[in-house]
């Protein structure tokens, strides 16, 4: 497929005015510090980004700017979403002087935004990964339900509850999208379904209680897929011809192992990196054999490797759960796959910390399959009770 000639990426940074001691908004720094130009499937773009916005007619004439672009149009907000303090319930994206008392007249209308963007032409994508008070919590969430804050739009991202003290990082959903996209998706083509990075970032990420997450419409040819092969590397095929008389068909290309390649990089301490490309070559084994099949398990045992190596034992414990669930339901307790996982579950959890209370009931239920394994679930019991503790913290 000929990618546009060229498309827009934009950056809106809803961030009330922070020069009172806080830092700026480190989420918008580190998709502007992200080469936001290569996530776009066009061979060239504008990159306009928006920190400390003020007043929503400029801003409003940004937008009107990047709609007439032909091409793709990506849209990714940041910061704060606010709904009038008083006699409003209409939903508001915060400026540099947004207030709940001032966002009536300061703060960009979610309305306008929405509205302008349905003219572009083009394939069209808004990513969110903003915070909302507990004014605008009940707002947001009832706008999100009913459709009112894609209204038509293709909208991948996340809101959560603004915390108590703003964060010295960008944001973990941010973070996780973001490898997600370096990434990209080996089994695709030049253009990448946000639906995949969108899913990755909130299975891969630790994400604050109470987040909502948004997924709707389809975007169409708006991502660059960075793991596709490179434009004019395939060449054109042949004319054809009769075939000729003995002629033996060219054994098939056969496909290259990536786990070497996922191993490299946690090894080379590239934990996020990994772990999107392991989860990428899972979602491949689940659309081609199903989520019951050994390839999709081997990928879950992947993972929870690569989450024992980044140090997150809660994570590979949870994971080598669900492997030797799928191995012990596929080939029973018998199967010697089935019970490897299941001790590397244990020992993951044995390091799960404050999180292993949690995860004991699943590895307990587990090990009641299997024949013989009266010392491991006494184990489970008495780290339970406190007479033996999980191993570490978290």
């Amino acid at each position: 497929m000929d990618q546009p000639t060229h498309g827009c990426v934009l950056l809106l940074d809803g961030t009330p005015d922070r020069r009172r001691g806080a830092l700026p908004n480190p989420t918008a720094h580190a998709i502007a510090g992200a080469n936001p130009r290569g996530f776009l499937a066009a061979a060239s773009a504008d990159v306009v980004q928006l920190p400390a916005m003020a007043g929503p007619q400029s801003v409003l004439a940004y937008l009107q700017d990047a709609v007439r672009v032909p091409g793709p149009l990506l849209i990714w907000i940041t910061g704060h979403l606010m709904v009038p303090a008083r006699r409003s319930t209409e939903l508001h994206l915060a400026l540099r002087e947004s207030t709940a008392a001032t966002v009536r007249y300061t703060g960009l209308p979610w309305e306008w935004l929405t509205r302008t963007l349905r003219e572009h032409a083009g394939p069209t994508l808004l990513l969110v990964d903003a915070e909302a008070d507990a004014h605008a919590w009940p707002h947001v969430t009832a706008a999100a339900h009913d459709g009112r804050l894609a209204d038509g739009l293709a909208v991948h991202g996340m809101i959560t509850p603004t915390p108590a003290k703003p964060s010295l990082e960008a944001g973990p959903y941010t973070r996780a999208f973001l490898t997600a996209l370096s990434v990209g998706n080996p089994a695709a083509g030049p253009v990448l379904d946000p639906a995949l990075p969108h899913q990755l970032a909130l299975t891969q990420a630790t994400l604050p209680e109470g987040f909502l997450a948004l997924a709707y419409g389809s975007a169409g040819p708006v991502l660059a897929n960075r793991a596709a092969p490179p434009r004019g590397t395939v060449p054109p095929a042949a004319p054809a011809s009769a075939p000729t008389a003995g002629a033996v068909p060219a054994p098939a290309r056969q496909e290259e192992d990536p786990l070497p390649a996922v191993l490299a990089a946690a090894h080379a301490g590239r934990h996020n990196e990994a772990a999107a490309m392991a989860a990428a070559w899972e979602q491949q084994a689940l659309r081609r054999h199903g989520p019951h099949s050994p390839e999709a398990c081997l990928w879950i045992e992947v993972r929870a490797d690569l989450s024992r190596l980044a140090g997150d034992h809660p994570r590979a414990a949870e994971l080598w759960l669900s492997a030797a669930s799928h191995r012990l339901d596929r080939g029973g307790p018998a199967d010697a796959e089935a019970l490897a996982a299941l001790k590397r579950a244990h020992y993951c959890w044995q390091h799960s910390g404050d999180r292993a209370a949690l995860l004991a009931p699943a590895l307990l239920a587990l090990w009641e399959r299997v024949p013989d394994s009266e010392e491991a679930t006494a184990d489970v019991r008495a780290r339970l009770t406190g007479e033996m503790p999980p191993v570490g913290s978290r």
